[in-house]
């Protein structure tokens, strides 16, 4: 039996984020702003690296998130970098088995179906990549599949999303704008946003 067929698209946007990491400066400013105005840049970095590489296998294993690792400050480890990359391989791994896909995710007493979990967190990885490489500086590299992808995933979770304030209204942007601008854009990201 063989994986799902998001499965090969998760791995491509864990190893997206897991670029942008490696290019996070070892000397980088932690209280940064970032675009998520909320979070300063180590918020939004223990934010990133515990759902996107932890909560990722955890969901798909259906178990529940020890609470040393949501306490947990990734960025005070000098390896982080390379153990979130280590952690996405983990993580992308158990959802190479096709019973991860299968069925429900408990979200805290909410049953919510398992690949709608994959393509959320999919999305995190995406969009909190770019905040944290915008954070620091850096650029991401979002091929046009993968952009086409999360703009529909923020187009079929906005409404919801900012309901609960994870998004923002939707940002403006020309008619030339790209895929992946426009995937910002409607997430309530400003694709021009500077540090």
């Amino acid at each position: 039996m063989n994986a799902h067929s998001l499965h090969p698209v998760l791995a491509r946007a864990a190893a997206v984020a897991s670029e942008v990491a490696a290019g996070v400066p070892a000397g980088v400013a932690l209280d940064a702003p970032t675009p998520c105005g909320e979070f300063d840049a180590r918020t939004l970095i223990n934010h990133w690296v515990l759902y996107t590489s932890h909560g990722l296998e955890h969901r798909a294993r259906r178990t529940e998130l020890p609470a040393a690792l949501i306490e947990r400050d990734f960025t005070a480890d000098p390896d982080w970098r390379a153990e979130y990359a280590a952690q996405l391989e983990r993580a992308v791994a158990a959802w190479g088995d096709p019973a991860a896909w299968e069925g429900d995710v408990d979200l805290g007493g909410s049953p919510f179906p398992a690949v709608g979990i994959a393509r959320m967190l999919l999305l995190e990885l995406l969009l909190h990549g770019w905040d944290v490489a915008r954070a620091v500086g850096q650029r991401i590299e979002v091929d046009e599949e993968l952009a086409l992808l999360v703009g529909e995933i923020v187009a079929e979770n906005a409404e919801l999303f900012r309901q609960y304030g994870g998004f923002a209204e939707p940002v403006a942007v020309p008619e030339d704008a790209s895929a992946w601008e426009r995937a910002l854009a409607a997430s309530g990201r400003d694709p021009r946003w500077k540090a």
